[in-house]
């Protein structure tokens, strides 16, 4: 009786997956028509103009250079 309740669980799909198609927070607030409106400028983004951005990460990867050649000068 256990062995054939287990063989009906095993037999039923009871395990389906995930769906077959996702989609994102964002798509699920917004109706169609937020996307098609969004105006997008390169220059400013968040606040924040891109060689703003530019000079943040080229400090930043400065600083890991100068880490990860720490690390191998001084094993």
């Amino acid at each position: 009786s256990d062995y054939e309740q287990l063989s009906y669980n095993l037999r039923s799909n009871a395990f389906q997956g995930g769906p077959l198609k996702s989609r994102s927070l964002v798509q699920d607030s917004y109706t169609p028509d937020v996307f098609q409106k969004a105006v997008i400028d390169r220059n400013n983004w968040h606040g924040r103009t891109i060689s703003e951005l530019g000079r943040w990460y080229e400090k930043y990867f400065l600083d890991l250079n100068v880490q990860k050649a720490m690390k191998e000068r001084y094993k």
